[in-house]
């Protein structure tokens, strides 16, 4: 635990303690890593539904004339295009050529009201950022005033249908609905880090526990299972979703982590926009890829990759022995020149340097 600062707590903490979670610090936060087991967890959110606690998250509200000009500057997505109940995934790109943070903006009102959901461990950093870039919005720290529930799986959105008397099924990836439950303002988005069918659900604080008690109560036909950060991070993995800190920061270019599809350079302005144009038109030395071993061995974050000459390239941004194919995967940076599926490298895993081979993405069929 951080013993320099108080570790802070969700809504839901006392939640986690009493399901016997196991827990550790995340982001500042004290988080459940796990309750049954990460294999057990992995697996129902494949096959039936689970439960996450994203409450760590940050939420940043946007309002005003200038709420749209502010965040079509700041980001590299084209938020102009959101239509009411609408929200995109986007980049918050920094002066160095990376990035300051990964977000999802939803568009509550157009050209006037947006709320930002960004990484709990960016959350003050973004802010910052935001209010040194303003073009003139009303910017406002609304962490505090929300927790966040995501429900993930094949049976999620018979779930929320269930608990919230909506028709969530129907939406489309990245719709929304704002609405109250029980006198408690939430907004309903069907996003999620899983890959699977579900949602994210944004409801005040003061009603984060009851909601969550809910949920697993009337979700036991659904066989839903609670899930922590564990279970979250093999999920993504086999997605081959990028992390802030792992497959992105900073320093690399959004290029190079195959995040090209949300920059919006031929629609639009934004920060910094001609420095990550120049470094892509240069030619990208590096490729994210996804990958599986050929030899026995765990991938993990950190470990250095080498070209079959043994020139070292890259490293794993992320590596796990993955519940659904039951065999060891990862995610790294290597040279663009061997990117494409089928081409071969090395991991050295503590000092042996063990076979893997580039495959393509994501790792794992789902219900989305």
């Amino acid at each position: 635990m951080n013993t320099n600062l108080e570790v802070k707590k969700t809504p839901l903490w006392q939640d986690h303690v009493n399901l016997g979670a196991r827990m550790v610090e995340f982001a500042g936060w004290s988080m459940p890593i796990q309750y049954k087991g990460v294999t057990e967890e992995h697996n129902n959110v494949r096959n039936n539904v689970g439960l996450f606690d994203v409450s760590h998250m940050g939420e940043i509200r946007f309002r005003g004339p200038k709420a749209l000009e502010t965040l079509e500057w700041l980001t590299t997505n084209h938020v102009a295009k959101l239509k009411a109940n609408e929200a995109q995934y986007s980049l918050l790109p920094n002066d160095q050529g990376g990035l300051v943070d990964d977000v999802i903006v939803y568009c509550i009102k157009p050209n006037e009201d947006y709320l930002v959901c960004v990484n709990a461990s960016n959350k003050d950093k973004d802010f910052s950022w935001f209010q040194k870039h303003n073009k003139g919005a009303d910017i406002t720290d609304e962490s505090n005033y929300w927790a966040q529930i995501a429900i993930q799986g094949p049976k999620a959105l018979e779930l929320t249908d269930k608990v919230f008397k909506t028709e969530i099924k129907n939406f489309k990836p990245f719709q929304f609905l704002v609405s109250k439950w029980k006198n408690f303002s939430i907004i309903i988005a069907t996003t999620g880090y899983t890959g699977e069918k579900g949602c994210e659900v944004f409801i005040e604080a003061i009603g984060a526990s009851e909601l969550w008690n809910e949920l697993l109560a009337v979700g036991k036909e659904y066989q839903v299972l609670p899930i922590g950060l564990g279970a979250r991070d093999t999920l993504r993995t086999e997605m081959k979703y990028s992390l802030y800190g792992h497959e992105i920061d900073d320093v690399i270019n959004p290029y190079s982590a195959g995040l090209g599809w949300v920059i919006k350079p031929n629609e639009k302005d934004f920060f910094n926009k001609q420095s990550l144009l120049a470094q892509k038109a240069n030619g990208l030395k590096f490729h994210l890829v996804a990958f599986k071993m050929k030899e026995k061995g765990i991938p993990r974050q950190g470990y250095k990759l080498f070209t079959l000459d043994g020139t070292e390239m890259g490293q794993v941004t992320s590596g796990t022995h993955s519940p659904s194919l039951n065999e060891p995967i990862g995610i790294g940076y290597v040279l663009s020149s061997i990117k494409e599926p089928g081409a071969e490298f090395f991991v050295d895993i503590r000092g042996r340097k063990v076979k893997a081979e580039v495959c393509k993405a994501p790792f794992v069929k789902t219900s989305l």
